[in-house]
């Protein structure tokens, strides 16, 4: 072989090579999630991400949105909301039920409050509020708390996806915990509460939800249970009620 031909063949090899590279770099690539920032800094976000589950064609899916309520009321709201490590029966047999700890630092409610209540007011009925809090340890490890809101009707849905979890950054490959705040990075091993508890609207669950920690992934919040109701909740539950006056 001539060192023409060689010189040739080692060409379409490489050019082979980074054609491969090239289509595995794309088909790797994470998919787009469409967002709207309504507040960033270096450790935190909260930001409109469309939801999937809502149907343009179908109405009853939309949600109430944009929704306004106050930053004050929204705090009241989140620091209600408890989080309580899973036990398995045998240990809440051993040691009875375990404590209840509030979801949010005092600094969490802060931001959270302002820029929940912004971020729901500009919502569009096929969006859901994100956020995203994070505490960096370390280069390759932080301590992040994430989740989702939207209103449906006159009820505050709230998905915890994670709550302080170690997260450690991969040397390579996708950083899921910021691309995706409503998804859990590890199992879950807590449940999500709510005070008082008679403004939860109860869900069902199976069994192996229950046994995995699942069961409560979405808490369900009647805001109108809630004293005293928000003015938008009273009206919203009279359009309900007797759409006439709609």
């Amino acid at each position: 072989m001539s060192c023409k031909e060689v010189h040739n063949r080692t060409g379409w090899i490489i050019a082979g090579l980074l054609t491969l590279y090239s289509v595995l770099s794309v088909g790797c690539a994470a998919p787009h999630v469409p967002a709207r920032i309504i507040y960033e800094d270096p450790v935190n976000f909260v930001r409109l991400e469309e939801d999937s589950e809502v149907l343009a064609e179908w109405p009853p899916s939309h949600h109430t949105h944009p929704f306004t309520i106050e930053p004050d009321k929204l705090r009241t709201i989140l620091s209600g909301l408890k989080v309580q490590e899973h036990w398995i029966a045998l240990q809440r047999w051993m040691r009875g039920e375990s404590p209840l700890v509030p979801a949010f630092t005092e600094e969490e409610l802060t931001l959270l409050s302002v820029h929940l209540s912004e971020a729901l007011a500009e919502a569009k009925d096929n969006e859901r509020v994100t956020f995203y809090l994070s505490q960096p340890q370390t280069f390759a490890r932080r301590i992040i708390t994430t989740g989702g809101f939207y209103v449906h009707g006159t009820e505050l849905h709230i998905i915890l996806g994670n709550w302080r979890i170690i997260y450690g950054i991969p040397a390579y490959g996708m950083i899921y915990d910021r691309r995706y705040p409503m998804r859990p990075t590890a199992a879950k091993g807590f449940d999500l509460r709510f005070e008082p508890a008679e403004a939860v609207v109860p869900m069902k669950s199976s069994l192996l939800d229950g046994i995995l920690a699942n069961a409560k992934d979405e808490l369900i919040i009647d805001l109108t249970k809630l004293d005293p109701p928000d003015p938008e909740v009273s009206l919203i539950r009279s359009c309900l009620n007797h759409e006439s006056l709609c």
